[in-house]
């Protein structure tokens, strides 16, 4: 007797399960290094519950290792090589100069060789004897150094490495304020993204640590352009990428949703990803502040003064120094008063400051003599005012879309 075979069909995916996953793989692209005694505890949990899916998802989706350990998770980024466009950030909100940069570098060779609790000044030594080693002039008497190492620490202390248990680290700088440190040696050893041994130059390390997978190719590669900045170009592909790109580009749009929560706009020029919960960003566009204000009121009469221009490739039009600063100076006449003082007082340093924010989220790049390069993507970003009368109803202009 024999029995016939009953095909049953494939369990039900756990849509709860998949909406953890899902936040915890947010929460790492947003902040690679979780810790247990931060504000990423619970998104910590997450991770560590779905440990082996979430590591599967990241090799194979973006190349990135992912390391769980008890009281902290890394995900190593190796981001998209050489970007000046995602510094490390003071408290402040400043960019770090390459001086802090170099404290940093120091700063975590001298705790490798401390103990697990120290004062800020004995710290301090250690970077000095770190910097001997090294043959980096370092002067820790003088301010601006100072400063510098000050930023380093309160990076450190953010991303959990150190932790102040007394003291006052905040006024270390100015006011050589007393401070005991606590150093975790387990995140501490979670810093380093690259392999160092191989790298004879900051560029090597860089360059190694943006390889894409072995396995990944074009897909590992686009799908980190995707996740690590809001705009693809198709002109800056590869001939294989584009390929691999046009064959699969409504799939990915899935993959985005599902695993990421990020929706995809395909376009003709290539692809914008966006978050729906508008905070899988470190660079907020459009938003408030003088700043977004002033670079999305530039946007629109970019796309103006670039629609019916001529374009070697179909996605980027040069607007001519001149016609940007003419730009510039119309949104001052017009929008200027509304701007905080420092920027009216300096309108060049705003624009210069706009123009930052326009290169960080893929629409505009810089070309030679100061002229801009604007992307077709921006034309999503142009806006037009309607008044209508007090108590009338609003017009159904699409703005809810984007």
């Amino acid at each position: 007797m024999s029995c016939a075979r009953v095909d049953r069909p494939p369990p039900a995916e756990d849509v709860y399960a998949a909406a953890e996953r899902r936040r915890a793989a947010r929460a790492l692209l947003r902040n690679p290094l979780l810790h247990a005694d931060g504000p990423g505890a619970e998104d910590l949990r997450l991770v560590r519950r779905h440990r082996a899916e979430l590591t599967k998802l990241f090799a194979d989706g973006l190349g990135y290792r992912l390391a769980v350990e008890p009281a902290a998770a890394r995900l190593f980024k190796a981001g998209l090589g050489r970007d000046p466009t995602r510094p490390a950030l003071r408290r402040s909100g400043k960019p770090f100069t390459p001086r802090a940069y170099a404290m940093f570098c120091l700063t975590v060779a001298a705790l490798t060789r401390c103990k697990n609790q120290l004062l800020v000044d004995e710290l301090v030594a250690q970077v000095r004897s770190a910097a001997a080693d090294g043959g980096v002039d370092v002067d820790l008497d003088a301010i601006a150094d100072r400063r510098a190492m000050h930023a380093v620490l309160g990076l450190l202390v953010d991303l959990g490495v150190l932790h102040e248990r007394d003291g006052d680290l905040e006024h270390w700088a100015e006011q050589r304020t007393a401070a005991l440190l606590d150093v975790r040696r387990d995140r501490l050893g979670l810093l380093v993204a690259a392999p160092l041994g191989a790298c004879a130059t900051v560029e090597d390390l860089l360059d190694v640590a943006a390889l894409p997978s072995a396995a990944g190719g074009a897909r590992v590669a686009i799908r980190r352009r995707l996740a690590e900045s809001p705009v693809l170009s198709a002109t800056e592909l590869t001939d294989e990428q584009a390929e691999w790109w046009r064959r699969n580009r409504n799939r990915e749009r899935e993959w985005f949703h599902d695993r990421l929560g990020l929706d995809l706009e395909l376009r003709a020029e290539g692809a914008i990803a966006v978050d729906p919960a508008d905070e899988l960003t470190d660079v907020q566009f459009p938003g408030t502040g003088s700043t977004r204000h002033l670079a999305l009121l530039l946007v629109e009469r970019l796309v103006d003064a670039v629609c019916d221009g001529e374009t070697a490739d179909g996605q980027w039009r040069t607007v001519a120094t001149g016609a940007v600063q003419a730009i510039a100076d119309e949104v001052f006449a017009e929008w200027g008063a509304g701007f905080r003082r420092e920027y009216r007082e300096d309108p060049a340093a705003a624009l210069g400051q706009a123009r930052d924010l326009l290169v960080a989220v893929g629409l505009v790049r810089p070309a030679t003599d100061g002229d801009w390069q604007v992307h077709a993507a921006a034309a999503r970003y142009s806006t037009s005012t309607t008044i209508v009368e007090p108590g009338a109803q609003l017009p159904d202009d699409g703005f809810g879309e984007g």
